[in-house]
């Protein structure tokens, strides 16, 4: 497996309009009709893969390990939210993400989420055997 080369500080952003599908109450998570916690996870993840998607040589991923989510404000339906992960360290194959969700000026949440990079057919095969 070919290793990329990751340096902190590397980020992007990715936004949502927040919809009746991204709820706690759709989602299982709650039964209010605002932007779900399990929904702001994946939202911070897409922005930690986004980081490093240029960097990813053929081969290679990156998978969610560890999260802590701190959801601090309620989002509702018909919002947009934008999500900016920064990559804060790099401990051999561990990246490690500070994300920022915010909705206008108003901070919806912080995330930390640690991702490994390895072989992705291996980790399938292993996945699927």
């Amino acid at each position: 497996m070919e290793s990329p080369e990751f340096a902190p500080g590397m980020s992007a952003r990715v936004e949502l309009t927040v919809t009746d599908a991204d709820t706690a109450q759709s989602l299982g998570s709650g039964d209010v009709p605002v932007l779900g916690t399990p929904r702001v996870l994946a939202l911070a993840e897409a922005a930690t893969v986004a980081a490093t998607a240029r960097q990813i040589p053929g081969g290679v991923t990156t998978v969610g390990s560890r999260a802590e989510v701190s959801h601090r404000a309620p989002t509702p339906v018909g919002r947009v939210v934008v999500a900016q992960a920064t990559l804060t360290k790099v401990d051999g194959p561990k990246l490690f993400f500070d994300v920022t969700v915010q909705d206008g000026n108003t901070v919806v949440a912080e995330v930390r989420i640690e991702r490994v990079v390895l072989d992705r057919q291996q980790f399938i095969a292993r996945a699927l055997g």
